[in-house]
């Protein structure tokens, strides 16, 4: 098992639009191509509140990469996405991180 750390910058004034599309959107279209999340976080005390965290598990790399870029290639996705995005882009950048859980880990 390995985890993908990513973590959405929200543009100014937009981070109830970006968890809003998560919510009623994305997760959705996660579910309809196999990509399953551990969860979400917002910051509640730390050096940015406009930061969004979430965890996605993969059985492998293979895995990931077949179901990710399946989901990105979605024509309804990318249409669904570009109509959130009409009064401006909802994040400002974004990183992620392949994560493998060391042997000590409840996460496995």
């Amino acid at each position: 098992m390995i985890y993908e750390l990513r973590i959405y910058r929200a543009a100014p004034g937009r981070m109830g639009d970006l968890l809003a599309r998560f919510r009623d959107i994305t997760l959705d279209f996660w579910k309809k191509h196999g990509i399953e999340p551990v969860g979400f976080w917002t910051t509640y005390i730390g050096e940015s509140n406009q930061d969004l965290f979430y965890l996605l598990k993969w059985d492998s790399l293979g895995e990931r990469e077949k179901r990710w870029n399946t989901f990105q290639a979605d024509r309804e996705w990318i249409d669904k996405r570009a109509e959130t995005e009409k009064n401006g882009p909802l994040v400002t950048s974004y990183s992620n991180s392949i994560l493998t859980p060391t042997e000590f880990s409840a996460l496995r």
